[in-house]
C-alpha cells in the first residue's frame, strides 16, 4: 500500500494544512469582491468551475499515476495552473519564491490576465509551493462564490469544512491517534497522547509501536471497529504509573510534590474512511478525577452503612433473655451490601411471674435515622413492658411516642406476652405481618388480620387479642423482609412462610436459619431481615420435676391467713426447698395474702409455682387499685407488707388482670446445685 499517498488524504497532512490556510485567504479575497462586485468577462477568463475542475482533474490523474497536463511535480504542476488563472496585475516574476521553483521545475511564469478582477495575494517570506497552492485554492475559492457573497453561516461552515486534524485534535487535552488498515499502523497522534505515552513514529504496526493499547486490550476492540464499522467504547481504563511518561507528570500531584499515580482513561474507537481505506480514530478521555470521586463516593457511602450496622446491632440486644418456660431464638440480616441499613428490630423482656414479653418491628425507611428512630422505639418498649400492661395499651404508647420522635416516620411492630398459666398468647400488631403459630399436633396456622395501624399515624383505639400456645407449641416472628418480594403479592411470601415453618423443626435458632434458606434470603437480598422463634416446650421425663404449679382459693375471712401459711407450708416441703427458703416464701405469700385481704375483694387466689430457675408466688384479688411500696412511719400499724416482701423476694412486681382485678407476685431465686 502506497502509506504516503493514503496519509496526505488525512486532514492534518500538507495538503489539508494548505487549504486551511487557503480557506482564509478564500474569506479574505470574497469580502474584496463583495466590495467591488465585478461582473465576470464572457470571454477569455476562466470561470470558477473550470478552474476547481480543472485542479481536481490533475488532482485524481496525479494521483493515479497518469501524466495528462501534470505531469511535473505536484507543488509544480500547482503552481503553474495557479500562474495560468492569476489576476491582471500581478507579475509572478516578482515572487522570489515563485521564481525559484519555476527554475527547479521547468514550469511557465508567463504572467496570464486576470481572472474576475480578484488580486492576487501577496506571498510572504519564506514560502515555498505550498504557499502557490495556498493562492491557488483561495483564489479557486473565491471565485467559486458568487457575486452576491454567501451568507455568514455558509462561510463559517465553509471554514469549519476546511480545518485539518492539527487544527482540531491537535489542541485538545485529550488523547487522540488515527490508525489505518488491517494491522492499525500509525497515521497520526495528537501533542496530549505523545505527553503521555511518549512519541510514536509513523507508520507502524500498533502491536509494536502502542503497546499501551495491547496493555488495555483495545486492539481485539479495533479490530471489531474495523469489521463493524460501528464506533465501540471502554470506561474508565487504568493506566498504570508505569506506562505513563515521566516527562509530563500529572499536573496536580507535581503541585503536590508526590510521585504522578495511575490515571484512568475512557477509550472511543470511531471508524474513518481515507482513500477507500478504512482507520480508526482513537480517542481517550481522561476520568482520573470522575473515578476517584466515585470512590471517594463508594468509600463514604460504605462508612455510613458501616456506622448504621454497627448503630443498629449495638440497639439490638446483644443476648437475648431465656425465659424459664420458652426457648427463644432470633437472627438479624442487613439488605445487600449496596443497600443502606434499615429499622428492624426485636426483642424479649421477662417480665415477671413467668411471664415473657415478645416484640418484633420494623421502621420504615433506611440509613441512620431509621436505625436511631428503631433504638428509641426499643428502649421505649423495655420502659413500657416494666409497667407490665396490657399489649393493646402498650403498643397505644408506641403510637403516640412515634408521632412525637418523628411526624414522617412510621413503624410496624407486634407485641405479644406469653403467660404459661393461660396457655395463651396475648398480642396486638400495628400494621405488621401476622404471627405464625404451629401447634403440638404440627397444624400450622396464622395470626387475625393487623389490630390497628402503623405506628405514628394516631388517632386509632388499638385492641389486644389472644391465641392458643399449649406446651408443644411454636411461633414466628418476623418483619416483611422475609415474605415481601418486588414481583409477588406478600400474601404469596407468608403463605411460603407457613409451609417453610411446619417442616421445620429443631431448636430455634435451627429454625431460623431454616426459614432464612427455605425463603431464599443470601446476602445479596435487598431488605432487612429480623426474625425472632419462641418455643414453649412439652416437659416430660425429669424436666417434669422441675416445673410445678399450686394454688388454692380463697374466699376471705379470718381463716384465709392461716389456711394459706399452711398451704405454702406443705407446697414447698414436698418440692423440698431449702428450710430457708420455704421459710421465706411462706412469709410472703402470708404477707402478700393479708394485703389483698385488707385492700382487695373476692375472688382471691394464691398460687404457687416453680422452675427449674425460681420460686413464684402470686395472688390475686379482684380489686384493680395496684399496690405501691412506701415507707411506713414509726406509728404506722399497718404499710409494712409490700416492703416486707420486696426485702426478702428477689424481685416483685403487681399488674391488672384482663377480667378485672390485679396480680402481686414476688420471685426467690433457686440456689444453684
Amino acid at each position: 500500500m502506497n502509506f504516503t499517498r493514503w496519509s496526505a488524504r488525512l486532514p492534518g497532512t500538507q495538503r489539508r494544512t494548505s487549504a486551511a490556510r487557503a480557506a482564509r485567504a478564500a474569506a479574505q479575497a470574497q469580502q474584496a469582491s463583495e466590495r467591488e462586485a465585478p461582473e465576470r468577462p464572457e470571454d477569455g477568463g476562466t470561470s470558477a468551475e473550470e478552474a476547481e475542475e480543472s485542479a481536481a482533474s490533475c488532482d485524481r490523474e496525479g494521483t493515479d499515476g497518469v501524466a495528462a497536463d501534470c505531469t511535473r511535480t505536484v507543488p509544480a504542476a500547482r503552481g503553474e495552473r495557479l500562474t495560468s488563472t492569476a489576476p491582471a496585475g500581478v507579475d509572478t516574476a516578482a515572487d522570489p519564491a515563485s521564481s525559484a521553483h519555476g527554475d527547479e521545475t521547468g514550469a511557465d511564469s508567463t504572467t496570464h490576465p486576470p481572472v474576475g478582477g480578484l488580486p492576487a495575494p501577496a506571498q510572504g517570506p519564506g514560502e515555498g509551493p505550498l504557499a502557490t497552492v495556498d493562492r491557488r485554492a483561495a483564489s479557486a475559492a473565491a471565485l467559486a462564490a458568487p457575486a452576491g457573497g454567501k451568507s455568514p453561516s455558509a462561510r463559517v461552515t465553509r471554514s469549519l469544512d476546511a480545518l485539518s486534524v492539527h487544527d482540531l485534535l491537535g489542541q485538545v487535552p485529550a488523547l487522540a491517534a488515527v490508525v489505518h488498515g488491517p494491522e492499525h499502523r500509525i497515521a497520526y497522534v495528537n501533542d496530549a497522547y505523545r505527553a503521555v505515552f511518549g512519541p510514536r513514529a509513523q507508520g507502524d504496526a500498533a502491536r509494536d509501536a502502542l503497546p499501551e493499547l495491547v496493555e488495555l486490550g483495545l486492539l481485539p476492540l479495533m479490530d471489531q471497529v474495523l469489521r463493524s464499522g460501528k464506533p465501540r467504547t471502554v470506561k474508565s481504563r487504568r493506566v498504570p504509573r508505569a506506562g505513563i511518561s515521566r516527562e509530563q507528570p500529572n499536573a496536580r500531584d507535581a503541585r503536590e510534590g508526590r510521585e504522578p499515580k495511575d490515571a484512568f482513561y475512557t477509550f472511543t474507537c470511531t471508524p474513518i474512511t481515507a482513500d477507500s481505506e478504512n482507520g480508526v480514530l482513537i480517542f481517550a478521555a481522561d476520568v482520573t478525577d470522575q473515578v476517584e470521586a466515585a470512590e471517594r463516593l463508594r468509600v463514604s457511602e460504605r462508612r455510613q452503612r458501616e456506622a448504621a450496622v454497627t448503630l443498629q446491632r449495638s440497639l439490638l440486644p446483644q443476648e437475648l433473655e431465656q425465659p424459664d418456660d420458652l426457648r427463644v431464638a432470633a437472627t438479624y440480616q442487613p439488605g445487600g451490601t449496596e443497600a443502606a441499613v434499615g429499622g428492624d428490630w426485636y426483642d424479649v423482656i421477662t417480665l415477671g411471674a413467668g411471664r415473657t414479653a415478645l416484640v418484633i418491628g420494623d421502621v420504615m425507611g433506611r440509613g441512620v435515622r431509621a436505625a436511631a428512630v428503631m433504638g428509641q422505639l426499643r428502649t421505649a418498649v423495655r420502659a413500657y413492658a416494666r409497667l407490665d400492661l396490657p399489649p393493646h395499651e402498650v403498643v397505644q404508647l408506641l403510637d403516640g411516642l412515634a408521632a412525637e420522635i418523628d411526624a414522617s416516620q412510621i413503624a410496624t411492630c407486634v407485641y405479644a406476652v406469653h403467660d404459661p398459666n393461660e396457655g395463651l398468647l396475648h398480642y396486638a400488631s400495628a400494621g405488621h405481618p401476622p404471627i405464625i403459630v404451629r401447634d403440638a399436633d404440627g397444624g400450622v396456622h396464622r395470626a387475625a388480620e393487623p389490630t390497628g395501624p402503623p405506628l405514628g399515624t394516631g388517632g386509632w383505639a388499638h385492641v389486644s387479642r389472644s391465641l392458643p400456645f399449649d406446651p408443644g407449641s411454636s411461633a414466628v416472628l418476623y418483619t416483611d423482609g422475609l415474605v415481601e418480594r418486588r414481583d409477588a403479592d406478600i400474601d404469596t411470601g407468608v403463605l411460603t412462610l407457613e409451609r417453610a415453618f411446619a417442616g421445620a423443626t429443631g431448636s430455634p435458632d435451627i429454625v431460623c436459619d431454616r426459614l432464612l434458606r427455605s425463603l431464599g434470603i443470601t446476602a445479596e437480598h435487598d431488605d432487612d431481615v429480623a426474625v425472632l422463634v419462641m418455643e414453649h416446650p412439652a416437659r416430660t421425663g425429669p424436666d417434669a420435676e422441675l416445673f410445678h404449679n399450686a394454688a388454692l382459693d380463697l374466699l376471705g375471712g379470718t381463716e384465709a391467713a392461716p389456711r394459706a401459711r399452711a398451704f405454702a407450708t406443705g407446697v414447698l416441703s414436698s418440692w423440698r426447698f431449702p428450710r430457708e427458703l420455704q421459710d421465706l416464701g411462706v412469709l410472703a405469700a402470708s404477707e402478700l395474702v393479708a394485703n389483698s385481704l385488707q385492700h382487695g375483694i373476692p375472688p382471691m387466689r394464691l398460687r404457687l409455682r416453680r422452675t427449674d430457675r425460681r420460686l413464684i408466688v402470686e395472688v390475686t384479688d379482684g380489686d384493680d387499685h395496684l399496690p405501691r411500696r412506701r415507707r411506713a412511719e414509726p406509728v404506722d400499724e399497718a404499710g409494712r407488707g409490700i416492703s416486707i416482701v420486696a426485702t426478702v423476694a428477689s424481685t416483685w412486681g403487681s399488674r391488672r388482670t384482663p377480667g378485672g382485678g390485679k396480680s402481686v407476685w414476688c420471685e426467690f431465686a433457686l440456689p444453684t446445685p
